[in-house]
């Protein structure tokens, strides 16, 4: 029987009172919590608060699943909501979800609160958990890993967007058998933020890169080497700049914006696609602006990408050219990458034609440092 109350992990979980109605109004109303949560009621009033503290909380626990106010155990006060609903006793399997009030972010909250509502329910029986996040909440996200939660896809167009249309969800799931402790992360975070030579920074591409990128993106050159060799729309670009951070968390990718460390400006974009993680192999790409090139600025960037990529597990990295691309080619050869082999056709080409790829590849003993 599930308890109704659980103190562990500095957070207690208990059920809603009434002089709850105020804090879970002020915490539901939230824009950061209206943004990410689609199907709070929209607006969120005190009436609405005490709709679900007498009803709609009620009702999660005769269904089979619960919902806990998240509070201070020292004051007693409601920090935020949490629960398990779309159980599936068959499967073993339910769906964990929660809310943190503004006044309570930042405190490890969310993660102490699903660590212990995760814990409880795999010792009464339940075998897999999931947790569904917005793809642009990557706090929630950050959560998820923090509480062992890993990421297992994403679930197309999974659910409304007021005002009309449907967004994707991004799958987080924890087993009962998964080991203790957080999730193992394929792509960690930078140190401090950043890599930098003195010369070239990089750091993660963010919502404030959009203009630079789309810049870009739509350049000729940069179109002619994309795939497919087609550009991209502004808000094709606006999209991959917002949820940059989310595919590193999942691990997919690792997408960086260039920058001059004199000026700060965007010089340019390299990215990291871990493709083959049973392997420890990703690709690598890069582009710079037109007032960038010619400085050296490619192959330093280059350099540290693969430093970095290397000091954090990867053991084999690779690169294709356009055979005509000779200034791509001498940049990975100057950094140590070696020319593998030609493949034919692998690209595809404008007006439906293929074009051939020039293969290159680099291990951690290539780099010029390691030598």
């Amino acid at each position: 029987m599930t308890p109704r109350v659980i103190e562990s992990n500095g957070v207690r979980l208990r059920l809603f009172r009434d002089d709850d109605v105020a804090d879970t109004a002020a915490g539901c109303a939230d824009p950061l919590t209206q943004r990410f949560i689609s199907g709070m009621p929209d607006p969120y009033t005190e009436e609405t608060a005490r709709w679900w503290i007498t009803e709609g909380a009620p009702a999660a626990w005769t269904s089979g699943g619960c919902a806990y106010a998240i509070a201070d155990p020292a004051t007693d006060r409601l920090l935020g909501g949490i629960g398990l609903s779309q159980v599936v006793p068959y499967r073993a399997q339910a769906e964990i979800g929660y809310w943190v009030a503004p006044w309570a972010r930042g405190r490890g909250v969310a993660t102490a609160a699903t660590r212990v509502l995760a814990g409880h329910a795999f010792a009464t029986g339940t075998a897999r958990l999931e947790l569904l996040t917005h793809p642009e909440n990557t706090a929630s996200q950050r959560i998820a890993l923090a509480a062992g939660f890993r990421h297992e896809g994403v679930r197309r167009s999974a659910t409304p967007v007021r005002g009309g249309g449907w967004h994707d969800l991004i799958a987080w799931v924890r087993l009962a058998d998964d080991p203790p402790g957080p999730a193992a992360r394929l792509l960690p975070d930078l140190p401090d933020g950043r890599l930098t030579d003195g010369v070239v920074t990089l750091r993660r591409l963010g919502p404030d890169d959009v203009a630079a990128m789309y810049r870009l993106h739509t350049r000729p050159e940069v179109v002619a080497n994309r795939v497919p060799p087609a550009p991209p729309t502004r808000a094709a670009i606006e999209r991959r700049c917002r949820q940059a951070e989310s595919h590193w968390l999942a691990g997919g990718s690792a997408d960086f914006a260039v920058l001059d460390a004199a000026t700060g400006a965007v010089a340019g974009g390299c990215a990291l696609v871990y493709d083959e993680p049973s392997t420890g192999q990703a690709m690598l790409g890069y582009s710079l602006l037109p007032e960038a090139r010619g400085r050296g600025l490619a192959t330093r960037t280059v350099r540290l990408l693969a430093g970095w990529a290397f000091g954090v597990g990867l053991a084999r990295l690779w690169a294709g050219t356009r055979p005509e691309n000779v200034a791509s080619q001498r940049v990975l050869e100057k950094v140590g990458f070696r020319r593998e082999g030609l493949a034919r056709g692998r690209l595809p080409g404008p007006d439906g034609t293929r074009v051939d790829s020039v293969c290159y590849g680099l291990l951690a003993a290539d780099l010029p440092s390691a030598r």
